[in-house]
């Protein structure tokens, strides 16, 4: 849960007091249908202003490439701005930037999205430029040599010059022994100096195709009208075979591993991974959410129990975070990470007994009802504080279709959510906190290096 989310669920229940039935999701009327070349389109209707978000996703990312050829899919995604047969180099960002639009893309593990905001009766311009370059990107050599320059200066910026970013690609790329995930979505910087655009035309042909994409359309829509555009637009681009994508699946137990790094950093810092499944990939569905509430239970606030206890209790940290990711097409990580109180000279050491000591007592002891429903009412306030956003709504449903599970998800989480128990937060931690599903790094300052 994110910073702001944290702070609306913080006033949700502190000065409401609400029962958790109180949070309901608003159901949203929401309609899918598929194209006959395969393109599935999924409308939520939002009356609430005339506004309209339009959000396109392609089942693939980095999770999809292979050793030698990584960055090819976030590279892409720059090149998709450069123009097609219909309009030049950043053309349609001009021509939507005068509607007034607002326009972005974005690449992961495993997916990556296009979309706009605008009036929705500027939705039109939207549909026919995002179909123009779905069917004839053109990919120039010249912006492509000029692009992949901008690209490696990103990767300097955001990863090589940044010691947590840094950090944490080196971490995944130890966390995940098996599968793509332990490719950095940008790509490592060798692959960049030799990617070519002919690669990148491949990379187009083979994923960028309708029945390998998701329109998402949420907003001041009816169905009838979005089905009527994305067949006018969209209709006529023929579907053509993909290539076959299997999960990125982890090893179960890859044994306990340990990154020790010395960087331009001023604190020493921990990582913790355990190697859990996700939604799409677990047995148990349950115990995925029974995970999601462990995350909040660990690290939800000020009254979570390690801000609680090892920052103001025992004074271990200066401060600590858990984060689970339960949608992703693969396996995922638990992650935990914290940071040593040096001013009362706490060591790595300290604090990894301080995490260990909490993970046991999940173990042995489940949390009260109480506990679990402060915790979960926290969590749902969240999530229906999230979904007041129609971007956030699209990007929900996108995501949850390009990971291979279903948009309706959207509407039945929160009473998955409901269902756990505090048994189930004990199994689910017996199961996966683990010494042989656990990445661990220690990061350091470099003028410690010598110690």
């Amino acid at each position: 849960m994110n910073a702001l989310a944290r702070r609306a669920a913080g006033l949700l229940l502190g000065t409401l007091c609400l029962p958790l039935a109180a949070f309901a999701a608003d159901v949203q009327p929401t309609h899918e249908f598929i194209l006959d070349n395969g393109l599935k389109v999924v409308v939520r209707e939002d009356h609430r202003a005339p506004v309209v978000v339009s959000q396109i996703w392609y089942k693939v990312g980095s999770s999809y490439e292979t050793p030698g050829q990584t960055g090819l899919s976030h590279a892409l995604e720059h090149m998709m701005f450069k123009g097609s047969a219909k309009i030049g180099p950043g053309e349609a960002s001009r021509i939507l930037r005068d509607l007034g639009a607002e326009e972005n893309a974005f690449t992961s593990d495993d997916y990556t999205a296009y979309y706009q905001v605008l009036a929705r009766d500027r939705l039109p311009v939207a549909l026919e430029l995002e179909a123009d370059r779905l069917a004839s990107l053109r990919l120039p050599a010249d912006e492509f040599s000029r692009e992949i320059e901008v690209i490696k200066e990103e990767r300097r910026l955001r990863t090589d010059d940044q010691p947590n970013a840094k950090a944490f690609e080196l971490f995944r790329a130890m966390a995940y022994p098996a599968s793509g995930y332990h490719t950095p979505t940008i790509g490592w910087m060798a692959d960049l100096e030799r990617m070519k655009v002919e690669e990148l035309r491949h990379w187009y042909e083979s994923w960028y195709a309708p029945n390998n994409a998701t329109l998402v359309v949420v907003g001041d829509v009816k169905p009838d009208e979005v089905k009527a555009l994305a067949q006018k637009y969209f209709g006529s681009i023929p579907k053509r075979a993909v290539p076959p994508s299997k999960l990125p699946l982890e090893l179960a137990e890859p044994g306990q591993r340990l990154l020790t790094l010395h960087l331009r950093t001023q604190l020493p810092s921990l990582i913790y991974g355990f190697n859990v499944p996700a939604l799409a990939t677990a047995k148990d569905p349950r115990s995925v959410n029974a995970l999601r509430l462990i995350s909040a239970l660990l690290d939800g606030g000020y009254s979570a129990r390690m801000p609680a206890r090892l920052e103001r209790g025992q004074e271990l940290v200066a401060g600590a975070s858990s984060s689970y990711n339960a949608f992703t097409r693969g396996d995922s990580l638990f992650m935990i990470s914290a940071t040593p109180n040096v001013q009362k000279q706490k060591t790595l050491a300290e604090v990894e007994k301080g995490i260990w000591q909490l993970l046991d007592e999940l173990k042995t002891t489940p949390p009260t009802a109480e506990e679990l429903e402060r915790v979960r009412a926290q969590v749902i306030a969240g999530l229906v504080y999230d979904r007041d956003s129609i971007s956030s709504q699209a990007t929900t449903i996108g995501q949850l279709e390009t990971v291979g599970l279903s948009w309706k998800l959207i509407d039945s989480e929160l009473d998955d959510l409901k269902r756990v128990t505090p048994e189930d937060i004990q199994a689910a931690a017996r199961t996966y906190f683990t010494r042989e599903r656990l990445s661990v790094a220690h990061v350091l300052p470099e003028e410690s290096a010598h110690e």
